[in-house]
């Protein structure tokens, strides 16, 4: 070998955001001038930054070179002992490549951020919000849930109770709310509370919300059951106090002497009573065979001989997946279920699904990506909000995630929470009589709702996304 090199110091740590810089020194042994190539390599190539990048060394010399490490304040700046390596390359003897290698200790970090989807529920027997977890440091979160609020009037049903996430991952907690007292009668009531987000050797984390209950029966009924009631009662006591005497004015007719000649009609037969009409039966709208659009086969009339078969409509995962094969990136295909009119085409990248200024909401959505390792999410009912029974979708590369529902007797959607595993998601969605709401984009790997403002329950009518 014609090179020595030695790295001081060999170990070092540094915190995430922050930098730290290792020397290496080179010398030349052999007998040529020689200039030599530095490259770092591993795990912390995108973090190492070389200077110079390059010496030239004559016989017996030595140089010095500084690595100088940064890594992010992000969960990808993974916590604990990290092996990194320089490979140096002279250039007289391209094949004699030394590789010193050394470690770098980084600093674990927590970051823990929590948010109420939506932060308003609205109920008369219980509110079902989601609690959302981001854990963005570079170590596992180890935390327990709970709820409370003044005058201990709600109760709270978590599922789960404990969670751990893994760096740069999320948790999603079913929160059930329950009033402890239901109102029969009277206008809505709001009620504050909060989940807290529980660590070992932390303050708890608290996260604020608004429980809106309503009452059972209206206001004005109660009201016209007090009047009812004070009417009845004084009518009794009028009619117990004052209540007249009545005598009859007829007088016996004394019998006329001698024998009574019958009388020459016969009485009176009375009448049966009529006989009661039949009642018409009740009937109900019997719904069609059972399955989507997509699952079933033309329908056929009367007569023999085989059925035509429907053809399979075009999904969005389909659109996506040939848009991929056409175009390199990221992508984003999505299709509407319109009520009236049924599954739309798919479209993508911005294009607009669903209709404007034609009244007819968004009974479902179907979205799918290329590029952004997955999309996950779920749809918000017309004055319902979210229900516990449609769990949170996840959804891979290339496949079909659906909100809301194709069912006649469910509502429309009134808006949307989800994001993209990779990167960020923006939208923009038409409200009833408000019209386009606005882009909305997400933080890289974050979430947000977007569709009709919390408590206005307005139906969705027209969506666009990109990624």
């Amino acid at each position: 070998m014609s090179l020595w090199t030695s790295l001081e110091p060999a170990s070092a740590t540094v915190d995430p955001g922050s930098s730290t810089t290792v020397r290496l020194k080179v010398r030349n042994t052999g007998d040529i001038v020689d200039e030599y190539r530095f490259e770092p390599v591993g795990d912390l190539t995108p973090w190492t930054r070389v200077e110079p990048p390059s010496l030239r060394l004559y016989p017996g010399t030595t140089g010095t070179v500084e690595l100088t490490f940064a890594p992010p304040r992000t969960p990808d700046a993974t916590a604990g002992p990290n092996p990194y390596a320089v490979r140096i390359t002279p250039t007289e003897h391209p094949d004699a490549v030394t590789v010193p290698e050394g470690n770098l200790t980084i600093t674990p970090f927590t970051e823990v951020r929590a948010e109420l989807v939506p932060p308003t529920v609205k109920g008369r027997f219980r509110g079902r919000p989601r609690l959302a977890v981001d854990n963005l440091g570079n170590t596992k979160v180890t935390a327990s849930l709970s709820g409370s609020d003044s005058g201990d009037r709600l109760s709270y049903d978590l599922q789960p109770s404990n969670i751990q996430i893994d760096p740069g991952r999320a948790a999603f907690v079913k929160t059930t709310l329950r009033p402890r007292q239901i109102t029969w009668f009277g206008s809505k009531q709001e009620q504050p509370y909060s989940l807290a987000v529980r660590r070992s050797g932390t303050e708890p984390m608290d996260v604020n919300g608004t429980f809106v209950q309503r009452g059972i029966l209206p206001g004005w009924l109660a009201t016209t059951f007090a009047l009812l009631l004070a009417v009845t009662i004084a009518f009794v006591v009028i009619w117990l106090s004052y209540r007249p005497q009545l005598q009859s004015a007829a007088k016996e007719k004394p019998a006329a002497a001698g024998n009574i000649a019958p009388s020459s009609s016969p009485p009176p037969i009375s009448s049966p009573p009529p006989e009661p009409e039949d009642k018409p039966s009740d009937s109900a709208d019997k719904p069609g065979g059972g399955g989507s659009d997509e699952e079933k086969g033309g329908g056929g009339g009367g007569g023999g001989g085989d059925k035509p078969v429907k053809p399979k409509k075009e999904t969005a995962a389909d659109a996506v997946r040939k848009l991929s094969e056409r175009s390199e990136g990221r992508h984003i295909c999505y299709r509407a279920l319109v009520k009236g009119e049924g599954w739309q085409d798919p479209v993508c990248d911005g294009v607009e699904a669903g209709t404007v200024g034609k009244g007819k909401p968004i009974k479902a959505l179907n979205i799918a990506v290329i590029g952004t390792k997955g999309v996950s999410g779920t749809g918000a009912w017309v004055g319902e909000g979210w229900r516990k029974e449609i769990p949170w979708a996840d959804t891979e590369d290339g496949k079909n995630m659906y909100f809301g529902s194709s069912k006649s007797e469910d509502p429309p959607l009134e808006g949307y929470t989800f994001k993209v595993f990779d990167g960020s998601v923006c939208s923009d969605a038409y409200v009833r009589d408000r019209q386009w709401m606005g882009p909305v984009c997400t933080d890289p790997g974050g979430w947000k709702y977007h569709g009709s403002p919390i408590e206005q329950y307005q139906q969705l009518e027209a969506v666009r996304f990109k990624v």
